[in-house]
């Protein structure tokens, strides 16, 4: 048997205390900010998540303490330069993020994705290819923070990553409010973001794994990284979806309430943590599984309820994304931030714009795909704050990273929307 002393229970104790009241503040100040967003500024509430996350953070109103308590969001003395928060909250944010990008696979169609996979996958390697030289040429050229040598080359690849990432999420809200998911655009952009999102996580993967302690920066060890990284991601896609009828009827026999929702659940953080062991990113593992059984029965049946988790959850994620952003170390780079906002958008619309002139789209179409591949949204949070946690890039890159996926974000459904409402048709 297990002994703990009253002591270390009293510790672990406050620990949940104080882990519990800044759940409770982040879900309430989540809610109040994205309600704010969608009901007057007409804007993603994401965006009203991070902001917030930003003002109740450890750099600004979290960090302060008042009557002598402790301060509730207290900034980790033993971080490193790496997560600035709790290990406890970390670790509820990567659930978060996992709950994310298997609500975001789950809602992908999967026949639709395979129908489109050709002439999207061209779109998606430009939208991954461009933004990737743009933001290692710019981190070069600009030197953020004025880093060097190494520490240079793997912000610079990280930088590069973080540009490639679309939101599918985003994209296909805009397109669902303007009854545009159907149309070749719109069936393009999404299939598109799906293969980008996959090919933007495994380059991800490459640069965590050359950044890694044991790594070191080589064309054999990226070869190596890279077909670890993709025979990983192709055994689990399509063991998935030879396995995905079969997992679906095991876990709809099950009786119990909430049973074949806990069983999904399960296995995104099997799938998870198998993903995690193979030094690649946990949230690959996530979405791949909700991609494969995306046509069961058992998304249709679990839909629904990993919607009400989504809702808890998610929000959460944005917010602590918010929090890890030290506004006060981005002013040093703050013209390096604009300057990557602004070739963000141009390579993404360009890089995605250009390649749909070739599959049969005229220039009115390549414009809608390429607008509709701009917004980075949560892919790019994520990935910037595994860079962050594991201390390949800095506080002030990190949070020139927000800036550029605030700034995509924002703009994407502001030009999206007349884009589609000018009305042509968009293929030749």
């Amino acid at each position: 048997m297990f002994s703990v002393s009253p002591g270390m229970e009293s510790h672990f104790a406050d620990i949940a205390t104080h882990l519990v009241f800044q759940l409770a503040v982040i879900l309430a100040a989540a809610k109040l900010a994205g309600e704010l967003c969608d009901r007057f500024l007409k804007i993603p509430s994401v965006l009203g998540e991070l902001v917030v996350g930003i003002i109740i953070g450890p750099y600004a109103l979290g960090g302060l303490s008042a009557f002598g308590l402790q301060p509730l969001f207290e900034l980790n003395a033993h971080s490193d330069g790496g997560f600035p928060l709790s290990q406890e909250l970390f670790a509820v944010s990567q659930i978060a993020a996992i709950v994310l990008l298997f609500a975001a696979g789950l809602e992908t169609d999967l026949k639709q994705f395979l129908r489109y996979a050709g002439p999207a996958s061209g779109v998606a390697i430009g939208g991954v290819l461009v933004p990737f030289i743009f933001g290692v040429v710019a981190t070069f050229l600009f030197k953020p923070g004025g880093i060097a040598g190494d520490q240079l080359m793997y912000s610079a690849l990280f930088v590069g990553s973080v540009m490639t990432a679309t939101s599918v999420g985003i994209t296909a809200r805009v397109l669902s409010d303007l009854k545009q998911l159907d149309s070749s655009e719109g069936v393009t952009v999404l299939a598109a973001a799906v293969v980008d999102d996959v090919l933007g996580i495994l380059v991800l993967t490459v640069v965590v794994g050359l950044a890694s302690p044991d790594g070191a920066f080589s064309l054999s060890n990226i070869v190596t990284t890279g077909i670890k990284a993709l025979g990983f991601w192709i055994a689990l896609m399509v063991g998935g979806i030879l396995c995905s009828k079969y997992i679906s009827i095991a876990f709809l026999s099950f009786r119990g309430t909430g049973a074949p929702l806990a069983l999904a659940m399960a296995l995104a953080f099997v799938a998870s943590g198998l993903a995690e062991s193979f030094g690649l990113a946990m949230i690959i593992g996530a979405y791949t599984i909700g991609l494969a059984i995306s046509g069961t029965n058992l998304a249709r049946h679990i839909e629904e309820s990993v919607m009400s988790v989504y809702h808890v959850f998610v929000p959460i994620f944005f917010v602590v994304m918010g929090m890890m952003v030290d506004v006060s170390a981005m002013k040093s780079v703050i013209t390096f931030g604009i300057v990557l906002s602004i070739l963000a958008i141009i390579s993404k619309v360009a890089g995605s714009g250009l390649p749909a002139l070739a599959v049969g789209f005229n220039r009115r179409g390549a414009w809608r795909i390429g607008i509709g591949m701009l917004p980075r949204g949560e892919v790019a949070l994520i990935m910037a704050g595994i860079g962050l946690s594991r201390g390949i890039i800095g506080a002030d890159v990190f949070g020139i990273a927000i800036m550029m996926t605030v700034i995509t974000t924002l703009l994407a459904p502001i030009i999206l929307v007349p884009a589609f409402k000018n009305g042509g048709q968009g293929t030749r």
